[in-house]
Formats: C-alpha cells, sequence, structure tokens
C-alpha cells in the first residue's frame, strides 16, 4: 500500500473531526480544508472536481434496481465537455448549429475502432444505432456508449447537445451500489456546490427502485479529487 503524504494525513485528521454534517456544512468543511494546512505542507495547486458518493440500499445484482440516468445541474460542474453526435441528413447541421465537437457516421465510428476516443459524451440518433452498436465493446466499459434511458439517443439532437454543453452529467450505480456524481468544482461558491449536490440527492431519491428495501440512501459522502470525504447527513 502506497504511504499517504504528510497533506493527506493531516486533512483526514481533519475531515474526521467535523463528523458527520449537513450538506451546506459539508461544503463548507471541504472547501476549509486546504486553508486549514500548516504552512509547513503545501496545498493543493489545481482546481479540484468536487464530487458526491452515495450508497444506496439497492442489490445491483438485481436489473430492477439498476439506478442510472443524468440530470443538468443548476450550475454546471466548470467544465466544458467535449460532445460527439452519430448523425446523419439534416441533423448533421442540426448538431453542429447546437455546439456539438464532433458529428458524422461510420468514418466516426471507424475512429473509434482505431482507438480514437477525444470527447467526453457521445449522442446518437436512433437511425445511427445500426452504426454505433458495434461500438458497445469499446464505448460500454468507458461508460461512452449512447443510451435511450440516459438520453443520448435521441431525435431531438439540439437539446442533448445543449444540455451536455451546460454540464449535463450521467450516472449510474457500481457493483457495491454506490453512485458517483461531479457537482463542481472548488472554486465554486459554498452556494453553488451545496445547490448542485442538493439537486443531484433529490433525483436520486426520485429513482428509488420499487423493489428496493429498508434504507434507501445510506450514506452520502462529499469529496474532491485530492482530498478526503466529508460524511453528510443523509
Amino acid at each position: 500500500m502506497a504511504k499517504r503524504s504528510k497533506r493527506m494525513e493531516f486533512l483526514r485528521t481533519k475531515a474526521a473531526e467535523a463528523g458527520q454534517v449537513s450538506l451546506p456544512e459539508a461544503v463548507n468543511a471541504l472547501k476549509g480544508l486546504e486553508g486549514s494546512l500548516p504552512k509547513t505542507i503545501k496545498p493543493c495547486k489545481f482546481d479540484q472536481t468536487v464530487e458526491l458518493a452515495l450508497r444506496l440500499g439497492i442489490d445491483p445484482r438485481q436489473a430492477d434496481q439498476i439506478v442510472r440516468g443524468s440530470i443538468v445541474l443548476p450550475h454546471g460542474i466548470g467544465k466544458s465537455q467535449r460532445v460527439l453526435v452519430f448523425a446523419q441528413g439534416p441533423n448533421v447541421a442540426v448538431a453542429e448549429e447546437a455546439g456539438a465537437d464532433h458529428v458524422g457516421g461510420k468514418e466516426l465510428a471507424d475512429k473509434i475502432k482505431d482507438g480514437w476516443l477525444d470527447f467526453d459524451v457521445a449522442i446518437a440518433t436512433p437511425d445511427m444505432m445500426g452504426v454505433v452498436g458495434p461500438l458497445g465493446r469499446v464505448l460500454g466499459p468507458r461508460g461512452l456508449m449512447p443510451s435511450p434511458k440516459a438520453g443520448t439517443v435521441t431525435q431531438d439532437v439540439a437539446t442533448a447537445v445543449s444540455e451536455y454543453k451546460a454540464g449535463k452529467v450521467e450516472f449510474r450505480n457500481d457493483s457495491a451500489g454506490i453512485v458517483h456524481c461531479v457537482v463542481g468544482k472548488m472554486s465554486f461558491s459554498t452556494e453553488q456546490l451545496a445547490e448542485n449536490a442538493q439537486a443531484f440527492l433529490k433525483h436520486i431519491q426520485s429513482l428509488k427502485p420499487a423493489s428496493s428495501k429498508g434504507v434507501y440512501l445510506r450514506s452520502v459522502t462529499l469529496t474532491a479529487t485530492n482530498s478526503p470525504g466529508i460524511s453528510v447527513a443523509a
């Protein structure tokens, strides 16, 4: 096991001292971690990505208990996403006008098969799924495969592109029943991060599977790229 840095050891102690707190308090605690470092320890120099991790009371092995979807957060995620669109005919111009970074058909699919993955989101119109389908082995494991449930297989290309450019994020529980979602950057204000996180929490609660039993939202943790997590009172 890699030895933890002095910085991380110090911040873990600070995070533990915060205990379990409300969402706004968790945001304040997370944002205050770097400022609590003694002068002998160097702070993180980049704008860390802030994320929520939710442990859900679901059985990930059951298809009817999978929790997945997408959401446009009130304040975006602080990052411009590179959007690729599989389209043909009039939809090519529609996608380009909406701000898509790459638009095409078989030629894009061939590039992806050859290892090109210079995009964050892939959107496809239904009539392009014959071209996109064979890419499942490449895009699926990376979370990039277009899906009707996530809203990335759609005839409304303009709306889909605009939403992802505005910071729409996708999520899906992992094999341990945990859902991760980016809710912004450390440079966001406390209010922006809290409102983004609250919007995501509310959305997840609305997706509770009918077949899941017991406590649904088991734990909530607010964390950042290079910082320990703060426990949030669910």
